[in-house]
């Protein structure tokens, strides 16, 4: 195998491959074997047509197209290590010569890593971000936890109000015919959470169990099923059941209840403090993030189109992962918002330039500080990383190949330079 590496406009590089005639020919050999007993051919048995006879009746490209796909993974491979290139894409494969006898050649356009020339990156002036916490602030958390520990009482003496939790059963009609999804039974529906379309929800305020109650709404222009978006509809609902939430009063005996302190007093300067650290935490991420924009400003990188597709592709990847967690999948995701899969990748597409500007100046900051990751700090991201993966250490580093291990190094790296950049920052 020989590779040729040209280097084109906008850090891609056009890797021109060739395997001898020799290796193609096996590959061809591999793929007769492979499919011969899949081929009929009149006169043999079924795997015992000779491949002389199958190539001349399907013509000798028969299976140019599995040696090809036998050939091209491993033989790219190699050509982008031999070329020395830091390829940062998928590869764009061109077939060029694909001829019985002769050299098998191909085409590899990949996409370089760039360049980083970094502007200002130490000292830089950012916006501080407000820490204080207001009594508002505390006072919202107690009210949730109140939620938390309401009572559900079951009501019988009065209408639906808002706030309330009615059980219901269900129909909608548009034009005075039901439409599909629209049917439900023994419905729990929170009034005023606005988990239903249009006034559909105080359209029940003042309503009684057992009572049947004609709802009039009109679907969103932009609704999810185009055969009801701005259509009105009919609702025909009927109140089975009406709950409410007792909360309970805000006094020592809830702090009692609910923590570990003995006044309310004691347990809002908890509630403070820990809202004061969650804060802090939030406004030294926001600053890093701040800074690192900033020095993206400064900062000069060409970076090509393939290489933003392959990181579009992977956060398209990571994210039907995600879903597919919750239970579900890309298709579902589609449907339910109305995007298309197109759509979706553009959407995403601003997001993987951000990442990638975010770890190209990071990696340039590494190497112009000259930051490097001792064995210490290299072991203690091990055990983070055991522990989040919920296995062993040592497993986890017979697992790591050296490749992986140089990776992970950097990562150590790239969040040393995020911390000597944000102390280095100033804010105002």
């Amino acid at each position: 195998m020989s590779c040729k590496v040209e280097n084109l406009e906008k850090n891609m590089a056009k890797l021109t491959i060739e395997v001898s005639a020799e290796e193609f020919e096996k590959a061809c050999e591999k793929a007769y074997q492979q499919n011969k007993n899949k081929i009929n051919v009149q006169g043999f048995r079924k795997g015992k047509a000779p491949r002389s006879v199958i190539e001349k009746m399907y013509g000798a490209a028969v299976f140019y197209e599995d040696a090809a796909n036998e050939l091209i993974p491993d033989a790219y491979a190699e050509a982008a290590k031999e070329s020395g290139l830091d390829i940062v894409s998928r590869p764009e494969i061109d077939l060029v010569q694909v001829e019985k006898g002769k050299e098998f050649i191909f085409t590899a356009e990949v996409a370089v890593k760039p360049e980083v020339t970094l502007g200002e990156y130490k000292g830089v002036e950012v916006e501080k971000t407000d820490v204080t916490v207001s009594d508002d602030e505390v006072a919202a958390e107690l009210d949730r936890v109140r939620e938390q520990n309401a009572r559900i009482l079951t009501v019988e003496d009065r209408p639906v109000a808002d706030g309330d939790e009615a059980v219901i059963d269900f129909e909608g009609f548009v034009d005075g015919v039901p439409f599909a999804g629209g049917k439900g039974e023994d419905y729990k529906l929170v009034i005023g959470s606005h988990s239903f379309i249009d006034t559909f929800e105080e359209q029940l305020i003042g309503k009684n169990i057992g009572e049947e109650v004609e709802v009039n709404v009109t679907f969103p222009t932009e609704y999810h099923a185009e055969e009801l978006a701005g259509k009105p509809a009919l609702f025909k609902v009927t109140i089975k059941a009406i709950t409410a939430k007792e909360l309970p009063e805000l006094d020592d005996e809830f702090a009692v209840d609910v923590s570990e302190f003995d006044t309310l007093a004691e347990y809002k300067e908890d509630i403070k403090k820990n809202l004061l650290e969650k804060k802090e935490k939030e406004a030294k991420f926001a600053k890093e993030d701040k800074v690192v924009d900033k020095i993206i400003e400064g900062a000069t990188m060409e970076i090509p189109d393939a290489m933003i597709d392959t990181q579009t592709r992977q956060m398209a990847e990571e994210y039907a992962q995600r879903l597919q967690m919750q239970g579900l999948n890309l298709e579902q995701y589609f449907k339910f918002t109305g995007m298309t899969a197109n759509s979706f990748m553009e959407n995403l597409k601003p997001q993987a330039l951000k990442r990638i500007q975010c770890r190209l100046v990071l990696e340039a900051i590494v190497k112009a500080e000259n930051i490097t990751v001792t064995e210490e700090e290299l072991d203690k991201e091990f055990d983070t990383m055991a522990q989040s993966y919920r296995m062993e250490k040592e497993k986890l580093v017979e697992l790591v190949g050296e490749k992986e291990k140089e990776q992970i190094k950097m990562d150590v790296a790239v969040q040393k330079a995020v911390d000597f950049v944000r102390d280095a920052a100033k804010e105002k």
